[in-house]
């Protein structure tokens, strides 16, 4: 069935593949609907055994309090394969089916081949070797992939704002259902690009993780929400860091009507930029089409600024990740915002995460915040 967003330039068209994962193409170039409708008509003619839980599983942490996935079945995923064997690209472009089976595509989404997270996880919440300091449970949750594009070669940086305006679109139409989903506590929309942060495809695509669990991230922040609104009276602090980044104005990048862009004043990483919108909202879903609009044209900026950051350097290694209020209990002290950081503190320069960082937790940057954010806007379109 194919249903209509973004006030009718967008179709979504879902169907199943091989072995019973959901597909679903999100159509910006098809002229109506029964054009949408014939790419999601392509079988998916792999012979694949039907989708298993993989024996994902949860253990917990009792010196972090923290749950940790065990997911030992990824060892066996796709690792760097040559182009003629891309799993994203569309199917007829290379030697082999892919995992997309229509020739062509505009943005498309699909359950993760190889999850960390799945809903047909299997077994029953437990204790380790009947020790009542480890409980386990099953790995319930959900992996999606994210194609931008078609295009192998291609990149986020180098979409056209209508492209990224339906990658948008994705994003909060994934977690508005993954949100509604039993069991999930947290939905997490990012990308990872460049072999240097740990990326085994090429071709331009993200992930979306919806945890049954609040990530230690998101409880941290969730602490600090709490003791800020305690402090001022009801205040949201993410909120406040927003007001105050404005007033202050050293560290702001860019600036639109929805949306403002600042490297953050304790920022962590040689490279990082936040982007928050000016509303106070808690999720992607959430936001109005005049927000989802601006967000396409600011992001695409954001990223290419990015990329020009360093001389000689044209596709920045980055991780860009959106983090969303929680689905349950502290909702209300979440507020939207993305988060883009680079490993890379000079030209053929990594930051490793080494003993003070890894180790303990302390972490040390290289770079001042004050010089990144003047950087980024030096090298504004």
């Amino acid at each position: 069935m194919t249903t209509t967003l973004a006030g009718g330039r967008i179709r979504r068209t879902a169907t199943t593949m091989a072995d019973g994962r959901t597909l679903i193409y999100f159509d910006d170039t098809a002229p109506d609907d029964a054009a949408a409708a014939a790419r999601a008509d392509y079988p998916d003619t792999r012979p694949l055994p039907p989708a298993a839980g993989g024996g994902s599983q949860l253990r917990y942490d009792v010196l972090t309090g923290e749950w940790v996935a065990i997911a030992s079945h990824r060892n066996d995923r796709t690792f760097l394969p040559p182009r003629e064997e891309c799993p994203l690209c569309p199917t007829g472009r290379g030697t082999v089916p892919s995992e997309i089976p229509a020739p062509d595509y505009d943005v498309v989404v699909f359950e993760n081949r190889f999850p960390s997270l799945t809903l047909r996880a299997e077994g029953a919440p437990g204790l380790i070797d009947g020790e009542p300091l480890w409980p386990e449970r099953p790995g319930t949750g959900r992996c999606e992939v994210v194609c931008f594009t078609s295009d192998h070669n291609a990149s986020f940086s180098r979409l056209t704002p209508d492209r990224a305006r339906t990658v948008v679109e994705a994003w909060a139409d994934r977690t508005r259902e993954l949100s509604s989903t039993v069991g999930v506590h947290e939905v997490f929309c990012f990308e990872n690009r460049g072999e240097e942060i740990g990326v085994t495809l090429h071709h331009p695509h993200g992930q979306i993780y919806a945890y049954p669990f609040v990530t230690p991230r998101g409880a941290a922040l969730l602490r600090q929400a709490a003791d800020h609104a305690a402090r001022t009276g009801g205040g949201n602090l993410l909120a406040d860091v927003l007001a105050a980044e404005r007033r202050a104005g050293t560290r702001i990048v860019l600036s639109g009507t929805h949306w403002t862009a600042y490297v953050p004043a304790a920022a962590r990483w040689p490279v990082e930029v936040h982007l928050a919108p000016h509303r106070d909202v808690p999720d992607l879903a959430a936001l109005d089409d005049g927000e989802r609009d601006e967000l396409a044209h600011v992001y695409l900026d954001l990223v290419r600024r990015a990329d020009r950051y360093f001389e000689g350097v044209t596709a920045l290694p980055y991780i860009s990740g959106w983090h969303q209020a929680p689905v349950g209990e502290g909702r209300e002290l979440g507020r939207l915002y993305l988060q883009l950081f680079s490993v890379l503190r000079a030209p053929g320069k990594l930051k490793y995460l080494a003993g003070s960082e890894s180790g303990a937790g302390a972490w040390v940057n290289d770079a001042v915040p004050e010089r990144i954010a003047a950087r980024l806007r030096e090298v504004a379109p």
